[in-house]
This record gives C-alpha cells, sequence and structure tokens, in this order.
C-alpha cells in the first residue's frame, strides 16, 4: 500500500552569492568523503544539495539536503529521474541520467528529511516537490537515494545552492616500476596513485597499515592483500620526483573504496612534507586471474557459494549451498559490506555494487537466508550473522546480487567489432601480432560467440553471424584467424583453439564471422517438482494392453518451462518460416526444443523422444506480470520474463516410447534448447534428471531436479549431461 503524501509548506528562500569564506573543508572520521561544513549564521534558512558516498564519480552520489542546520538524506520510497532531474540542476548539471536506491553509495548519516518525494520535473527545488513532509519518513538509510547526473554543467550558472565535493578520490592505480611487470596483466604490485586532476598523484606512507591495503587491492579485483618488499621500492622512490596528494589514510579494512577511508589531503599553498615515501601496495589474485596454474589448484575458490545469471565476470546472483541443494539469499538488508564478502570468497576483489530486487534474475528453489549482516572480514557468507526464512519472509523476486570488482586485464584492447549499426553488432576482427583482420566463420557458434562478447565486456551473444554481407565492409582487412573452436568458458579468443596458419574455404569478406551481443538474456529452467508429480505417467491405454502386440507403451508427463532470465526469449526463425500444424492449430516456431531421454545408471540411453516443431507461449505469469505472446492465429511467441510454458502431459508428443524398456531403475533426462539455438544467460539449468523406477507397469518419479541444482557430491549420482553448461564464466 502507498505510503500516503502530504504538501509541504514551501520554505522562504534567501538569496544570495554563498561567500568563500562562509565554508571550510573538514575530514570527519565517520563519513564516506571529505565533507563540506557551511557556516550556521549565513545559510541555516536556505536549502543546500550536494553529491556524497562511494564509489562514485563528481556528478553522481547520494543526495544529502542541509536543512534547519543539519545534513540529512531522501528515501527512495516513490523517486523518479523527475526528481532526479529537479535535484540535478539544483546541483547544476543540465539534468539526471539515472538515479538509484537501497543507499548504493553508503548509508547516510542523520535525519532522513524527505520521503514519498513525488516532483512533476519542472520545480526549481525539490522543497517545491510533493513529500510526506521535513522529517517525516519511516525509512532507515538502507534506502537512500541517490542521483546520476549527465556531466555537463548549466551555462552560466554560478549561485551555487549546491556543493559537490571537490576534495575527493576516484580512480586508484598501482604503477608498476619493475619492468617486466609493466608488461603483464594484471598488475598486482606497485606504487599507489591517485587520479588528481589530468594526471595521478601519489599517497605518503606514514602510517600505511595492512588495512589500508586490504581496501585498494579490493578496489582493484583482488581478494587478499601480500608482503611487500619495502627496501627494494625505497631504493626506486628515493630516486624519484613525488607529488603527494594524499598524506594520511585511516581505513579499517571493510571499506569498498579507499574514498570511504578518513583521508587527509595535501592542502594547497601548505609546506607539508611526506616525511616517509609514496605507499606501495602487492596484491593476491583469485585463482581465475593466475598465471601459476600450480597455485591455482592450491588456491580453489568456495565450493560453497556461486553467482548465477550475470552478464559479466564477477556479477550475479547469489548462491549458497546448504546441504547438497543451491538456493538464494532474500535482500533485506544486503548492503555492499556483505556482499564484498561473497565477492572476496569467490576470488574477486570488494563489491561495486549490492543489487536488490532479483536485478540479475530470479533463482528457483530454497531461498536460504534473510537479513544477512556481514562486518566485511569474514571469509564466507556463512559466518556471516543472517535470519533463516520462514515462508512469509521472501520471494524469488527479492534475491539478492553482486558486482564484484575484478582485475583489468586489458583483453579487449585485441578485438573489435566493426561495421554494425550500434556497438553491440557487427564483424569480428582480432589482432595477431601487430596485424589486424578479420576471423573464418567456418564452425563459427554460439559458443565463439559468448566469448567474444564476453572479451568485449559486452554481456551475452544473441547471435552467431557467419554471414557478415549486409555489414559496411568499405575496410575490410584480411583474414587472420580461422579454425576457432571454443568452448565457451574462455575470457578471451586467444584461449580457444584455432589453426596455426590461416585456412578458410569460404574466405572472401562477406563471411567474416560476427557477432551480435546484449546486455540481458533470457533463462529457461523446467519445474522440477511438476515432472514429479504428473499423474497417468503411461498412457492410459497400457495396463489393458496385449503387450507387445498392436500397441506402443508411452511415459508421458507435464512439462513447465520458465523463463527466470532479464529478457524474453523467443524463437530464432522468423516467422515466415513456422510451419502450421492442423491438429494442434497453430504455428510451431522451432523445429527442436526438447530432448527427453531415459538412461540407465551408467549414462546410456535406453529410449527417447524429442519435442518436435515446438509453439512458444505465455500460459501463466507471476502476480503482475501480464501474458504477451500466444500460438494462436499466427501470434507473437515467446516466453515473457516472469512467464512459464507449460506442456501437459496428455498432449500429443509428450512422450517417450519405453514398450521395450525392461523394468528397473532408471534415470529420466529431459533437456531444453539443447542444441543452443537460442542465447540464454545460463544454459546448465536446461537439463533436469529424475530418479525413475519401472515395474513394468508403473513408473514411480522422485529426487528431480534440474542439473545445476544439487551440489558436485549430490550430481555424482546421475551421469552429467555433457552439453555447454553456461554461457558466462562459471
Amino acid at each position: 500500500m502507498d505510503k500516503p503524501r502530504h504538501r509541504p509548506w514551501l520554505a522562504l528562500l534567501v538569496l544570495g552569492l554563498l561567500l568563500p569564506s562562509c565554508l571550510s573543508q573538514t575530514t570527519p572520521s565517520n563519513s564516506a568523503s571529505p565533507s563540506v561544513t557551511p557556516s550556521p549564521t549565513a545559510q541555516a534558512d536556505r536549502l543546500l544539495v550536494r553529491l556524497s558516498g562511494y564509489p562514485r564519480k563528481h556528478n553522481e552520489g547520494r543526495v544529502e539536503l542541509f536543512h534547519k542546520g543539519e545534513w540529512g538524506t531522501i528515501c527512495d520510497d516513490d523517486f523518479s529521474i523527475k526528481n532526479a532531474n529537479v535535484l540535478c540542476r539544483q546541483l547544476g548539471f543540465v539534468e539526471a541520467t539515472g538515479w538509484t536506491h537501497s543507499a548504493k553509495y553508503g548509508k547516510g548519516q542523520g535525519k532522513i528529511w524527505l520521503d514519498n518525494v513525488n516532483c512533476n520535473g519542472g520545480e526549481k527545488s525539490v522543497e517545491n516537490c510533493q513529500s510526506r513532509g521535513w522529517g517525516n519518513s519511516d525509512c532507515t538509510h538502507d534506502e537512500d537515494a541517490g542521483v546520476v547526473c549527465k556531466d555537463e554543467r548549466i551555462p552560466g550558472f554560478v549561485d551555487s545552492n549546491a556543493q559537490v565535493d571537490e576534495t575527493k578520490i576516484e580512480a586508484v592505480r598501482l604503477r608498476p616500476v619493475v619492468s617486466t611487470a609493466k608488461r603483464k596483466r594484471p598488475v598486482t604490485e606497485g606504487v599507489v596513485e591517485v587520479r588528481y586532476k589530468d594526471g595521478w598523484a601519489q599517497v605518503c606512507d606514514v602510517g600505511w597499515t595492512v588495512k589500508n591495503t586490504r581496501v585498494v587491492c579490493g578496489m582493484l579485483g583482488f581478494p587478499h592483500e601480500r608482503k611487500v618488499n619495502k627496501n627494494f621500492y625505497k631504493l626506486y622512490l628515493e630516486r624519484q620526483k613525488s607529488f603527494y596528494y594524499v598524506h594520511s589514510v585511516a581505513c579499517t579494512g571493510t571499506e569498498v573504496h579507499l574514498a570511504a577511508c578518513p583521508l587527509e589531503f595535501n592542502k594547497p599553498n601548505s609546506t607539508f612534507s611526506c616525511g616517509g615515501s609514496a605507499a606501495v601496495v602487492s596484491c593476491m589474485p583469485g585463482p581465475l586471474f593466475m598465471q601459476n596454474t600450480g597455485l591455482k589448484k592450491k588456491l580453489k575458490t568456495s565450493s560453497n557459494v556461486r553467482l548465477k545469471g550475470g552478464a559479466r565476470v564477477g556479477e550475479g546472483r547469489v548462491e549458497v549451498l546448504k546441504g547438497s541443494e543451491w538456493g538464494t539469499v532474500c535482500d533485506d538488508r544486503w548492503n555492499l559490506q556483505s556482499a564484498s564478502v561473497v565477492c572476496r570468497e569467490l576470488g574477486f576483489g570488494c563489491a561495486k555494487e549490492a543489487l536488490t530486487g532479483a536485478r540479475m534474475g530470479q533463482g528457483m528453489g530454497p531461498i536460504y537466508m534473510n537479513e544477512v549482516k556481514c562486518v566485511g572480514t569474514e571469509k564466507s557468507i556463512w559466518n556471516c550473522p543472517f535470519k533463516n526464512i520462514t515462508s512469509e519472509d521472501c520471494q524469488h523476486l527479492e534475491d539478492a546480487a553482486v558486482r564484484c570488482n575484478v582485475p583489468y586485464l586489458g583483453l579487449e584492447n585485441s578485438i573489435r567489432i566493426v561495421g554494425g549499426r550500434s556497438g553491440y553488432e557487427g564483424r569480428v576482427e582480432v589482432q595477431v601480432g601487430s596485424k589486424w583482420g578479420t576471423v573464418c566463420s567456418a564452425g563459427w557458434t554460439t559458443k565463439e560467440a559468448m566469448v567474444v562478447c564476453r572479451q568485449l565486456g559486452l554481456g551475452y551473444s544473441m547471435h552467431a553471424v557467419t554471414e557478415t554481407w549486409y555489414w559496411d565492409s568499405s575496410n575490410v582487412t584480411e583474414m587472420v584467424l580461422s579454425g576457432v573452436k571454443c568452448t565457451g568458458s574462455e575470457m578471451s579468443l586467444s584461449q580457444c583453439q584455432h589453426h596455426k596458419i590461416v585456412s578458410c574455404q569460404r574466405a572472401a569478406a562477406k563471411f567474416a564471422a560476427g557477432v551480435i551481443c546484449s546486455e540481458t538474456a533470457s533463462d529457461l529452467a523446467l519445474n522440477a517438482s511438476l515432472v514429479q508429480q504428473t499423474e497417468d505417467c503411461l498412457s492410459k491405454s497400457a495396463s489393458q494392453a496385449n503387450w507387445p502386440y498392436g500397441h506402443r507403451r508411452l511415459l508421458r508427463f507435464s512439462s513447465q518451462i520458465n523463463n527466470i532470465g532479464r529478457a524474453d526469449f523467443r524463437p530464432k526463425a522468423g516467422r515466415h518460416s513456422w510451419v502450421w500444424h492442423a491438429c494442434h492449430g497453430h504455428y510451431h516456431s522451432m523445429d527442436i526444443f526438447t530432448h527427453y531421454d531415459l538412461l540407465n545408471s551408467n549414462g546410456t540411453k535406453v529410449a527417447e523422444g524429442h519435442k518436435a516443431s515446438f509453439c512458444l507461449e505465455d500460459t501463466d505469469c507471476q502476480e503482475g506480470v501480464s501474458k504477451r505472446y500466444e500460438c494462436a492465429n499466427f501470434g507473437d511467441q515467446g516466453i515473457t520474463v516472469g512467464c512459464w510454458d507449460l506442456y501437459r502431459h496428455d498432449i500429443d508428443c509428450q512422450w517417450i516410447d519405453i514398450t521395450d524398456v525392461k523394468p528397473g531403475n532408471y534415470i529420466l533426462q529431459i533437456v531444453i534448447n539443447p542444441n543452443h539455438e537460442v542465447a540464454e544467460s545460463d544454459f546448465s539449468n536446461n537439463a533436469m534428471k529424475c530418479n525413475c523406477k519401472y515395474d513394468g507397469h508403473r513408473i514411480w518419479l522422485h529426487n528431480c531436479h534440474t542439473g545445476d541444482a544439487f551440489s558436485d557430491e549430490a550430481e555424482k549420482k546421475f551421469e552429467k549431461y555433457p552439453g555447454q553448461t553456461s554461457n558466462k564464466i562459471s
């Protein structure tokens, strides 16, 4: 139910210029970044706005208002882009490009000044918008709102009714000094430098602690810090001229950004001398980014936590293993500290974002944790305090997710897509040695395209294109790579198999390999419990049949295919190639959509079937989601996010012929989208398996689960489905 809204009294604005003498820079020990403290006498009556928090750039941040002599925040309830536009203009920017919720830039302190703010977009100040009134809020600082403003100032904007922190840290890097280290990626050791104006400045190491090092490593994508040889760097730094922008850092070690630590800056015209040298840091990369294969095996990441549904390395829905079954985490109280524990546990750095509201898609199965409250130093999310879930607490609409900091590898510099209508569509070109050129499209599949999109940071592969004649070919380069064959999990195309010498039967430019990438993708998953509950598994005539003459014995079952991804599932072929089936009364959009197999205990098929000529439609949807697709009357076909396509057991072709199968124990396996004709964010949940007991007359199904729902130990009971399991790095 919406919260009541009240129109506040209009504050009297005191006009006048803000004198520089009224402001002073301070560095409070408990704030996210250096704050601006106004003079109460000069400004107590006027509304000031500023951006705070971390990590952020100068044109984004948590919104803070100065009212009645105190800084406070705005609750994200009912927040909108219209509110953000008003605030960004107050801050001197031309408009907003977005807004954030759930304290993305960290939790503020003090009052929550406004709640249920509702601007029409044209107000000159946020105080002119509807709200519950000053200080009237039922929110916590976990719900602090933020804005992202377009980085363009309003021409002639002088009367700064807003304050943006000028003293800030946006970017941090490690500058290697050893010549061999300069060529390697990722950079794991070097002099700490922060972005300053158009260049970089050093940080004084007086009072520098391992806690500061931990924060820097986390920002750069590394889970752990390690000792550094200070004597070596001391000799090097004595010969260098350093400019120290930051001369004191006092992190606790749980911060996700250096800007969140108490800092002291080198003030202009000061006579400050460091008294030491530049801070130097050495970090330990996670196993995924290690070059030492022996060390990789020793430092395996957690097997009790995983990320699912993310478009890029180091992001996804958080799933945890309890007993033998995977489940999700509820987003109540989900914050950067808890998210960082997950990230470090998986071999990444600290968290960039703690995402709520199933932003990385909804999981299936149990929800294990609620109100996780990590400090940030725990080795595992299971070591953090949390509440167990009751049935009314959470739904999968509240699944928590993370975006982790990952090391910079520079992989995108050796590949590009050209000729397309956007940065996501085009012909693939790679750099081999010093030469750029195209890739042979012979054998080019979704797996290779997945690697290209991942390497470029463009998300998922929607299409693997084998003819690119319709894209601009005025500057087509020669072919430099052929025979590319990937598993789909590689981080760059160079890690895939390929010919040593280019050999391509269709070497013409129009047959070069291409891709179409997307930020989001569908994700189909079978409802395992429905298969297990299906009645009348055998055809009704089975018990009266005079076996084996004149009749066939059919194993029948229902299948419910849910789209739990972030994009609608659409058929690969256009409607011009769909086929009409009079018996079903609709067009069929996919030749083979599902494989059904009955396997014996060693994984050998004893009977099989497939769902041919499939149509796709929304049989039903979650509450609040509308159906978009239907098979009848040549309608659009697909499965909407949050909806499912139900094929009942009594529909023709929904069966396996088991006439020749002897009584015994078997495994029923169902695989949807088996040939990966349509891109998904996760293929590992496309296979479903059940233990199956057959006595010759009846069949009992039990232990039904999707292919990745159980732990590896539990899964050893089943023969692994041999297909590609993921459209991302697991």
